[in-house]
């Protein structure tokens, strides 16, 4: 048996670094898992990334089709192949930051971004969310340490980022046996280690066995 588990958060909490650990960790317990990413996990996807990324004055609606898009093609080409394997997929980013970023933070309208997850994701949904939760001024402040340049998104404003905040605890609280909300302001090693003592407690339930 193999599942989906995606990583959540705003800006700065540390997600690619706990995917890679984790990562790491599930194959050392000899367990067949890739990372995968939000957009960008496909050949495709990254040419919807470098789009996304860069500083545009489109509409905001045209941004939700981008990340359709791209979910469209990852589930369909790598996602999906990769769980009928039995794979574990760990993927950076997925439908519940489309709500937080297009929803709260855009202000687009819930309903149609539900619908359109539906159909993107053929019904998909995580077994499991790993919510990285932090205070946005230090995970911005973590972002500029790591580049000079900010993306489209990180260079949003300090009330933009606090409504993403806002929307991801209200996603987590409306799906409290999906959410495993983490504190991200702990060390990286202490938040790996919350990480798999959570996944030790679900893997009777994920068919894992050691």
């Amino acid at each position: 048996m193999s599942y989906l588990i995606s990583f959540e958060g705003t800006e700065g909490v540390g997600k690619s670094t706990q995917v890679n650990l984790t990562l790491a960790w599930l194959r050392q317990q000899n367990y067949a898992a890739i990372t995968t990413r939000e957009p960008g996990g496909t050949a495709l996807g990254q040419k919807i990334r470098q789009i996304l990324l860069e500083p545009s004055d489109r509409a905001d609606l045209a941004e939700l089709f981008l990340f359709m898009a791209d979910r469209v093609n990852h589930v369909q080409t790598l996602i999906l192949p990769n769980l009928a394997q039995g794979v574990i997929v760990l993927c950076d980013r997925f439908i519940d930051s489309t709500v937080a970023y297009q929803h709260y933070g855009r202000g687009l309208d819930l309903q149609m971004i539900n619908g359109l997850n539906q159909i993107a994701t053929q019904g998909l949904i995580p077994k499991l969310t790993f919510w990285l939760d932090l205070e946005v001024e230090t995970g911005l402040s973590r972002a500029k340490a790591v580049s000079a340049k900010l993306d489209q998104f990180e260079a949003l404003d300090l009330p933009f980022h606090q409504r993403l905040r806002q929307g991801f605890a209200q996603i987590a609280a409306a799906q409290p046996d999906r959410f495993m909300p983490i504190d991200a302001s702990q060390t990286v090693e202490q938040i790996q280690a919350h990480i798999q003592q959570t996944l030790i407690a679900y893997l009777p339930d994920m068919g894992f066995k050691f």
